[in-house]
């Protein structure tokens, strides 16, 4: 009599596949969840500077920060040491070398050198406030030390999934990793969009050129590089839709909390924190740039960089152009839309509710042929991001380390 086999796991194999898939994949879970919380720490900050003025390094947003930072280091410490001493064959195989003796994924040495330049940022920050007063701008050397070493955090989870993702074999593992490395790109994208939000976050900016210069130099390179490397079916589009969810998210839940200014002087007597700007429209561009990737296909990449950069921008300025209107219309003034909050700071006036950075000719009327101008040269921009985004993307989709 033949023996039959069943071709069904048993119980206690299959909770054994979980718990090594668990052991594997843990540091993944780790960083993502570390850079989430770089990501709400940073819009936290923003707004309690916005709101109640800077105090001391010891807010609530800059601890959260930094103990996010120590999250991501240890982990990916724990998993260079386990790899290098204890590690598997396989584990060791997928790793790459650091002094020639210590092993770990790629991505996890950008997440330590990350949680090393947040770290150092801290001391730098706080002697810059003493020394030379409070921030004007976000843009400041210890805030760039910092701003490089949450991307550098953000990107180590990224490219720490990305590799899972390429090494994956069953589809429900790809699918799975898939949807984190869209949450993972997502959150790149809030921190890049967060670095620009002086200049192209407020609807007041959406009637000139330098608004879709200034995003199509920086978010295509990004979105079109994410949905080289994924494996979805839209990853562009749900890339940007996870982007806008998070940020939504963040907005309406910051706004709902009291608070006053601590600070003189204070021009704007707000009552509870003021929340970062409604999110980019980005999911517009965002389905153009899938559906021109699976017309054009990886063959013709210079062709699809032109195509990506003017539909980009075309469609920035068709959504933005009418979205900038309706952000400085009175039925944006709510809660949902969250327009019209200002910094304490902020000595309130007309100019609230007027365009700014408009292309003006000398005689300080605004040009339409100026603004034409304009916009070519964002065309010329996007094409350039995206032709780069397409490189980056191909590089990403071949690591597996």
């Amino acid at each position: 009599m033949a023996t039959t086999v069943s071709t069904f796991a048993s119980p206690t194999t299959e909770s054994r596949v979980r718990s090594r898939a668990l052991s594997i994949e843990w540091p993944i879970y780790a960083v993502v969840s570390a850079s989430t919380l770089i990501v709400v720490g940073l819009l936290w900050d923003i707004s309690w500077h916005r709101t109640i003025g800077r105090d001391t390094f010891w807010s609530p947003p800059h601890l959260l920060e930094q103990i996010a930072a120590v999250i991501a280091g240890l982990s990916c410490g724990y998993l260079a040491l386990h790899t290098t001493f204890a590690g598997s064959n396989e584990a060791r195989a997928n790793s790459v070398r650091f002094w020639r003796f210590f092993q770990a994924p790629l991505g996890a040495w950008v997440c330590i050198w990350g949680t090393i330049m947040m770290i150092t940022s801290a001391p730098f920050d706080n002697w810059w406030h003493n020394a030379y007063g409070l921030d004007v701008k976000i843009i400041s050397p210890p805030h760039m030390v910092l701003a490089a070493g949450m991307i550098g955090i953000e990107l180590g989870a990224m490219l720490m999934v990305l590799g899972a993702q390429n090494r994956a074999v069953a589809e429900a593992d790809r699918k799975r990793l898939g949807a984190i490395f869209a949450y993972a790109s997502g959150i790149v994208i809030v921190m890049a969009t967060v670095l620009i939000e002086e200049y192209a976050a407020f609807g007041n900016e959406m009637h000139g050129s330098s608004f879709y210069q200034l995003t199509g130099a920086l978010v295509p390179i990004f979105l079109v590089a994410f949905a080289r490397a994924s494996r979805l079916k839209w990853p562009a589009t749900t890339t940007a839709i996870l982007y806008m969810v998070f940020v939504l998210i963040n907005m309406w839940i910051t706004q709902l909390f009291p608070a006053q200014a601590r600070l003189a002087p204070i021009y704007n007597p707000v009552t509870h924190m003021v929340p970062t700007p409604f999110p980019l429209l980005l999911v517009f561009p965002a389905i153009g740039i899938d559906l021109l990737m699976k017309k054009f296909g990886a063959e013709r990449d210079w062709t699809l960089s032109l195509a990506i950069g003017v539909a980009f921008t075309i469609v920035m300025l068709a959504v933005h152009w009418f979205w900038g209107d309706f952000l400085l219309s009175p039925y944006a003034r709510n809660p949902v839309f969250a327009a019209d909050q200002w910094d304490y700071t902020s000595r309130l006036g007309r100019w609230r509710y007027q365009w700014w950075n408009l292309d003006v000719d000398s005689t300080g009327k605004f040009s339409v042929l100026l603004l034409a101008q304009g916009i070519g040269i964002a065309a010329i921009y996007a094409t350039i991001s995206s032709r780069l985004g397409l490189w980056w993307g191909a590089g990403m989709a071949r690591i597996k380390r």
